[in-house]
Parts: structure tokens; C-alpha cells; sequence
């Protein structure tokens, strides 16, 4: 399998996790908002803190967003591009966000694809602090009750990086048992939520977000994404019985450093993480 070395030593624990309880909801983005706030309200209206959230449309303007880049120096095995900020209202077509705390403040890590004004189709990593909602839009949103994810130094990557920890239970009504989970670096997506399944005891689960990077990308139906460095949002996903046991089905979207988007099923067994990946499982059966 593809690997990629990272400037630093890998951490034993290979799928950082917390179990928790989940409820999921939708709401509307307030226009005029920086889309943080608007993430924010909509989760503290239910009483949550974060969790994660999914969204098929929307309108956003001012915008600003990165891509995946190489890295200049041997700090990090990839980086970021320089900001891109396109005028007008940029028009959302996909995309996933993690809404937790970084600093002791609320912060998101989303990744989207979109339509920029004039119809140039693009992908990446919005920005919280400079994008701003530009009409009303829903959304629909996994709180937790017990975990969130929050912003720390990853040594082995060298970034800070969203990742599940413990938290004081709210009185939120979450009936759902979930994890919250960070896969590391140079582990199949699929085979890491199938093994982390077994372990658990879990026979069926929904995948709710899903945000983080691969080492390019191998789908199912043929196509290959050769650019290591990717930012991708999970479309949809699930883990359940079938045909090897357990199997996990991972539809996706991406933008590579090239700038290239490419949207599909993802092969298991062949889709190493880059950096990170986070998600929560909502546990079926």
C-alpha cells in the first residue's frame, strides 16, 4: 500500500477515538454570519458544542479558501497553497465540516467543492475567519453529546489537528450511540473502519461528516488520482455486512494539488490516509 513519511514518529495510537451519544438535526446558515458563527448557533440552538454537519448547496461571499500544496521544506510531508479569495458569491455543491475548539474557541475544518462565479469549478479547505454566509441555506448535522473534536499539536504531522476528546455530558437528548474518531497517517480508510467496527462490536453504522485527506486516490470504477496531496469530504458512507464480513462503502469528493476535483466510490484496501481523517460513526446495530 502507498505511504507517504511524515516529519515525525508515528503515534502508537493509530485510530484516536471517544465514545459518545449523537442526535441529528438540520438548520438553516444565517446569511450575513461568518460561517463559523453560523456553524456555531446552529449546534448551540440544540444544545450541542460541535459534532459535524453535511451540506449539498450554498451560497458563500466573501470567500476565502487553500488548497493542498507541496511543502517547501522538510517541516511537513505536504502543506497549503496561498489563499485563494474569489469575488462575487461562490455557490457550494458538496461538502463536509467538523465543528469544535481550537484555543479554547469554536473552529471548523470543512472541505467542499464548489462553482466560483463565472463557473469555474474548484475544491478545498474553507477558511472560518474570512468566509462569510451570502444567503440561507440548510444543512443537516450530527451533534455529540460526550466527545468533541478539538485542535492539538500532532507530532507525527507536525500540524494541529482536530481530534476526539472527552467531554462533560449536556443535556441534549442524544440517543444515538456514536464515536467520534481521528484516523492517522498510512492506514486504509476503509480497513481502519472496518477493523475499529470489529473491535467495537458494531455490525452496521453511518458515517456522518467526514473530512481529511488520502494519498491520491484508487476508485472503484477505474480512475486513479496520481497527486498524493488531496482534501477530500466524505459524500456519503456506511459499514456493513458483506461479502469479506464487514465492508465499508466510502463515496467522496476531492480536490488534488494540482487543482484536478474527481468525485466516486473509493476501492478498499488501497486509499491511504495523508494526513488525518475525522468522522463520527453513527452505530446502526
Amino acid at each position: 500500500m502507498r505511504s507517504i513519511t511524515q516529519p515525525g514518529a508515528p503515534v502508537a495510537e493509530r485510530i484516536q477515538f471517544v465514545e459518545a451519544r449523537g442526535r441529528a438535526f438540520t438548520f438553516t446558515m444565517e446569511p450575513g454570519r461568518p460561517l463559523l458563527q453560523a456553524a456555531h448557533r446552529g449546534f448551540a440552538a440544540q444544545g450541542f458544542a460541535g459534532g459535524v454537519l453535511e451540506f449539498k448547496r450554498g451560497a458563500l461571499g466573501p470567500f476565502a479558501y487553500v488548497m493542498p500544496a507541496l511543502s517547501k521544506t522538510p517541516d511537513y510531508a505536504a502543506f497549503y497553497s496561498e489563499t485563494h479569495r474569489p469575488s462575487g458569491a461562490t455557490h457550494l455543491t458538496t461538502g463536509t465540516m467538523t465543528l469544535g475548539i481550537r484555543d479554547g474557541a469554536p473552529f471548523f475544518h470543512c472541505h467542499a467543492l464548489w462553482t466560483e462565479e463565472g463557473g469555474r469549478h474548484g475544491g478545498g479547505h474553507i477558511l472560518p475567519e474570512e468566509t462569510i454566509v451570502a444567503e440561507p441555506f440548510e444543512v443537516e448535522a450530527f451533534g455529540l453529546d460526550g466527545a468533541i473534536f478539538a485542535a492539538e499539536p500532532d507530532p507525527e504531522t507536525g500540524f494541529k489537528l482536530f481530534g476526539p476528546v472527552a467531554a462533560a455530558p449536556r443535556e441534549t437528548k442524544a440517543e444515538r450511540r456514536a464515536f467520534a474518531l481521528r484516523l492517522r497517517p498510512n492506514q486504509d480508510f476503509a480497513g481502519c473502519l472496518e477493523q475499529f467496527c470489529r473491535s467495537q462490536g458494531i455490525r452496521e453504522a453511518r458515517i456522518r461528516g467526514g473530512v481529511g485527506s488520502t494519498i491520491g486516490a484508487r476508485f472503484a470504477d477505474g480512475p486513479i488520482v496520481e497527486p498524493f496531496a488531496t482534501e477530500l469530504t466524505v459524500t456519503s458512507g456506511a459499514i456493513a455486512p458483506g461479502a469479506d464480513g464487514l465492508e465499508a462503502t466510502l463515496d467522496i469528493a476531492l480536490v488534488d494539488y494540482t487543482g484536478a476535483l474527481a468525485q466516486g466510490r473509493l476501492i478498499r484496501g488501497d486509499n491511504p490516509v495523508l494526513m488525518t481523517m475525522e468522522l463520527v460513526l453513527e452505530v446502526v446495530a
